[in-house]
């Protein structure tokens, strides 16, 4: 009975190390065994100092990081801005419209993102609804376009990355307790002061784990870039596609990889401490 005891109580203690045993080996060979190749890329400079790849990736292209943090930034305030508010509606005034708004906010996914940066691009064109709307109105010059600018970059970025923020916003607004906006009435707080006393502080994993699902991708995207861009808003992704595939200049490519993956990570943390991370699970 002892000898059994003993043999369960072994594969009890090796059941967690088998759960976790399968993605461990996907993470090791799809994530950290190609990291690791990639940082020796970046060192491989030849008869030029180790670190020249990482001194031309912020000497020569300093202007693409801060032009793509720039975007990825203003992406993310304005994804918070849209998203936040119809977050809010569906958690707490949808009622039976909660489902068919939810399936709206993910209806996007259903389309490639190739193809949703496509009919943006078409939206956006000199001929097209928007432009014809503005000029209509007086809010665009006749001779004004938004293809090819700032704004129709940062759009098809807030666009594409809005129901990662959302989505988050949602969740944590869907599990506040409608008790506790009910107490704090009953105390004499209006609407505003209970949603900015209880909701919005209880809403903040959300907004936090929405914003790192907008900030880090929208930082190294090149697709928005190329398509709804001209040469004056490339970002630091196109440089990094461009040094890889066309000018093949891989350790370079690879540093700037690298330099970009430790300015989000800092970013990152930096935020995260901020605002907490202890109920962003």
């Amino acid at each position: 009975m002892a000898g059994i005891a003993a043999g369960g109580s072994r594969r009890s203690a090796l059941a967690p190390w088998l759960l976790v045993a399968p993605g461990v080996l996907w993470l090791l060979a799809f994530y950290l065994v190609p990291t690791l190749t990639l940082a020796r890329t970046s060192f491989a400079t030849g008869d030029l100092p180790w670190y020249d790849g990482y001194q031309r990736a912020f000497t020569d292209y300093g202007q693409h990081m801060l032009r793509s943090f720039g975007y990825a930034l203003t992406a993310t305030i304005a994804a918070i801005l849209l998203g936040y508010p119809l977050a809010y509606v569906m958690a707490f005034r949808a009622d039976r419209l909660k489902n068919f708004l939810l399936g709206l906010v993910i209806l996007p996914f259903f389309t490639t993102f190739l193809v949703r940066t496509f009919a943006w691009k078409t939206i956006l064109n000199d001929g097209g609804p928007v432009v014809n709307l503005l000029g209509t109105l007086h809010l665009l010059p006749a001779d004004g376009r938004l293809l090819n600018t700032i704004w129709a970059v940062i759009g098809g970025i807030t666009y594409n990355f809005l129901p990662f923020m959302i989505l988050p916003i949602y969740v944590s607004l869907e599990k506040i307790d409608r008790r506790l906006t009910e107490a704090a009435q009953d105390l004499y707080c209006n609407q505003f002061t209970a949603f900015r006393k209880v909701v919005l502080p209880l809403s903040l994993p959300g907004v936090l784990a929405g914003s790192l699902l907008t900030f880090i991708p929208a930082s190294g995207d090149f697709l928005n870039a190329e398509l709804l861009g001209s040469p004056n808003q490339k970002m630091l992704g196109s440089v990094i596609q461009g040094q890889f595939l066309t000018v093949r200049d891989y350790p370079l490519a690879a540093a700037l990889s690298f330099a970009l993956m430790a300015l989000i990570t800092i970013l990152v943390v930096m935020y995260a401490r901020a605002l907490g991370t202890e109920d962003l699970a």
